[in-house]
């Protein structure tokens, strides 16, 4: 009977975790809302392709990836889905920060140290599904949301779509 009694305690615990995250994040999500904008544009389509046309496709890439973490109900079971999305997130970093040739090399470096925070969290979450586990899932995303702000910002200033809403 205790050992049941202990099941559900741990069990609203997480869903009650779970809840004020999705809660504390709210309509304007992690990133401010605003639409996506599908990643590419006709200028993909252009031969002539210009440079700081491919970093505002990587941003807008970036972008949209980042947006898919807001997207995820934070709880037991889901460690898989973020650290798949933290993949993503990744690799569209990755193919920012070679396009970018060294500009936002701070704002890209507080992104890739926040993203390897989450992958931990994400991880902890996976083998000790807990209010706490679920509670450091949500503070590293919101570290991730606050970098990624950060380096959309300062990509902004030659992709002016590529920007977060300011509504953060």
């Amino acid at each position: 009977m205790t050992v049941a009694r202990s099941a559900r305690w741990k069990a609203a615990a997480v869903a009650l975790g779970a809840g004020l995250l999705v809660a504390a994040c709210g309509s304007g999500g992690l990133y401010g809302g605003g639409s996506s904008s599908g990643g590419a544009t006709s200028a993909a389509a252009s031969p002539a392709t210009s440079p700081t046309s491919v970093l505002c496709q990587h941003a807008a890439a970036l972008r949209d990836s980042l947006d898919e973490l807001k997207h995820v109900n934070v709880g037991p079971g889901v460690a898989d889905e973020i650290k798949t999305d933290v993949a993503d997130v990744r690799s569209k970093l990755n193919a920012l920060t070679a396009e970018a040739h060294g500009q936002a090399q701070a704002q890209t470096s507080a992104l890739k140290a926040e993203l390897a925070k989450l992958q931990t969290a994400a991880s902890d979450l996976a083998a000790n599904p807990s209010a706490d586990s679920v509670a450091g899932v949500a503070t590293a995303l919101r570290g991730v949301a606050g970098a990624g702000s950060s380096l959309l910002a300062a990509v902004s200033k030659d992709c002016p779509s590529a920007s977060a809403s300011p509504s953060m």
